[in-house]
């Protein structure tokens, strides 16, 4: 077995980098892959600020990465069926983890899992580049904040010249502050970025909620907005589509879809792979589907209110 390593990543912090993956984790998780998350940010490790791991692992990722210890002893498990590396908190611990190391750590996961998601340090470092050049994908992370985006940027282009392969952009804490997912969040993003555009997370208040319970969002409120997004984003990632009981059937899925089409970057296939997307007497119906998403139900329901 060969797994593929995907890194998460940003240019600043705050913009929802370590959120993201635990979220796509999650839905890999209940895709049926076996899945890792490793918490590669050496300076600010804060995974286990978002999801609530047992207490299996007797050691970190800093404690591996110095040679003192093996990957199981720092292996815990997750809520919603997934294994995560946990890392070190304290400046002891970054001073002792060898970033050098972190080639062979992914190597051995490559053969035990099916999916590596590796959450890795915000901004540019020696301990953020090795992650990059060594994934298989990356995916970056921003807000639509113009500093947030400038910064990304130039994570994309670390990637680019460490030999990465940048999967596409997430741009998180979306509003309707400006008429809607489709009214040019993707497309301002992707010109600034220089690349597609995978999805637009809207705020949901329920993000909060989940990092609280220390259960991902996706299985916390699996039908609130943002969760409905992360698992489209998880889905795109493993190149597969959305579960039917996620696209049709009830308002929750009627809704992901909405906002996948919305987000998909342009000449995206849609579901007959044509990549056409002609208008259909659907239309407004998705078009309330994706406000109604946006605003957390307030509008949007039947196209009314």
């Amino acid at each position: 077995m060969s797994g593929r390593v995907f890194a998460v990543a940003s240019g600043k912090g705050g913009v929802g980098k370590t959120t993201t993956a635990v979220n796509v984790a999650a839905v890999m998780a209940e895709a049926d892959r076996s899945v890792v998350l490793v918490d590669a940010d050496l300076g600010m490790a804060n995974v286990d600020h978002v999801v609530a791991c047992d207490e299996s692992a007797t050691a970190t990722l800093h404690d591996v990465l110095a040679d003192d210890a093996a990957l199981t002893d720092a292996t815990a498990a997750a809520p919603a069926g997934f294994d995560v590396i946990v890392g070190g908190t304290t400046i002891t611990d970054f001073g002792r983890a060898d970033p050098s190391a972190l080639p062979d750590v992914a190597a051995t996961l490559r053969d035990r899992y099916d999916c590596v998601i590796v959450d890795t340090g915000g901004g540019l470092s020696h301990d953020t580049t090795v992650p990059l050049g060594l994934a298989d994908e990356t995916v970056l992370v921003s807000t639509r904040q113009t500093a947030a985006l400038a910064n990304t940027a130039k994570t994309r282009a670390l990637v680019e010249r460490v030999g990465g392969h940048v999967a596409g952009a997430v741009v998180t804490r979306v509003t309707d502050d400006a008429g809607g997912a489709d009214a040019g969040h993707g497309d301002a993003a992707a010109a600034t970025l220089q690349t597609d555009i995978l999805g637009l997370i809207p705020e949901d208040s329920r993000v909060a909620d989940s990092e609280r319970a220390g259960t991902p969002l996706v299985s916390l409120a699996p039908e609130s907005p943002a969760a409905q997004a992360y698992r489209e984003l998880a889905y795109t990632l493993l190149d597969e589509p959305l579960p039917v009981s996620f696209r049709d059937g009830d308002a929750s899925g009627d809704a992901a879809s909405g906002l996948m089409a919305a987000s998909a970057p342009s000449g995206a296939p849609t579901d007959d792979g044509s990549g056409a997307g002609a208008a259909t007497g659907d239309d407004q119906t998705r078009d309330a589907s994706i406000l109604w998403r946006l605003t957390g139900g307030l509008l949007g329901s039947n196209g009314k209110r």
